[in-house]
């Protein structure tokens, strides 16, 4: 059954959910807000394809099988701290009738309710999750190798699948695309990705060739070496505002910003 919540706010939105009597939530550790007394709150480390749909497996399959379900623990746990993203989750779970949770993101921006039907997953950028009900799986994608490689580099995502409801986050506003209605491919800044389809090809390329004016986009574009490509049918959210721009726009408030005229490649962060 579809999670009941409400995306309320503008500049910095939040979500509220409405929990019924024995439902669960899980959150990244670091995304909670408030809750009403009759619902508990838990930290466990394991995702919830690790526990059953969010609740723990007490002693099924005696010593061999609490093995299985501790080596699935630290294999869940080393990948995220390989991505970067937080260890731990914390799970709510309503105790006697409705219960309420509400949740955020950590930059100021839109948020986004996904339904999962169990068809299509869904990836989302590194620390795009905020919250998800139980029976949402969540995972980490490692994409790289010829694709990866193309660009320069590799990239991390957030891994979605199961049913239910997930919910995600971004800075400043979101847009709404399908490469499709472009010809089939768009190219976008890296940073503005925020989540798409299972079906939707999300690679990296460099910004032009080797020469004038590839180097002219590297080194005055702002963009630096590389775009992210996205090829295919299905939907795709991209944001309009970025990490990098915003931690450069409080460093210039502050006077600390060395970037000049020139940005891209030669752009410099005072620590």
């Amino acid at each position: 059954m579809t999670l009941q919540q409400e995306i309320v706010g503008s500049a910095m939105q939040m979500a509220v959910v409405s929990l019924r009597p024995g439902q669960t939530v899980y959150c990244e550790a670091g995304k909670f807000l408030f809750k009403t007394t009759n619902v508990t709150m838990e930290t466990r480390l394991s995702g919830p394809s690790n526990s059953g749909g969010g609740q723990p497996q007490g002693g099924a399959g005696g010593m061999g099988g609490m093995l299985r379900q501790a080596m699935g623990t630290a294999m869940q746990v080393g990948q995220r701290a390989l991505a970067g993203e937080s260890l731990a989750f914390q799970y709510f779970t309503s105790q006697s009738g409705e219960g309420t949770v509400g949740f955020a993101g950590v930059l100021p921006g839109e948020m986004r309710a996904l339904e999962l039907d169990g068809t299509r997953a869904w990836f989302a950028e590194k620390d795009a999750f905020v919250a998800a009900e139980s029976s949402v799986d969540f995972g980490i994608a490692f994409q790289g190798g010829r694709t990866g490689m193309s660009g320069g580099e590799g990239f991390v995502l957030e891994k979605f699948t199961g049913h239910g409801t997930v919910i995600i986050a971004g800075a400043g506003n979101f847009i709404d695309l399908n490469p499709a209605d472009f010809g089939g491919r768009i190219e976008v800044d890296t940073g503005c990705v925020v989540a798409f389809e299972e079906g939707i090809q999300y690679g990296v390329q460099r910004v032009g060739g080797l020469n004038r004016q590839g180097l002219m986009n590297a080194v005055f574009g702002g963009e630096g070496l590389s775009l992210a490509t996205l090829e295919g049918n299905g939907k795709v959210i991209l944001q309009s505002l970025t990490i990098e721009s915003l931690a450069n726009a409080l460093k210039k408030a502050q006077g600390g910003d060395k970037q000049g005229p020139t940005g891209g490649l030669f752009s410099t962060h005072a620590g």
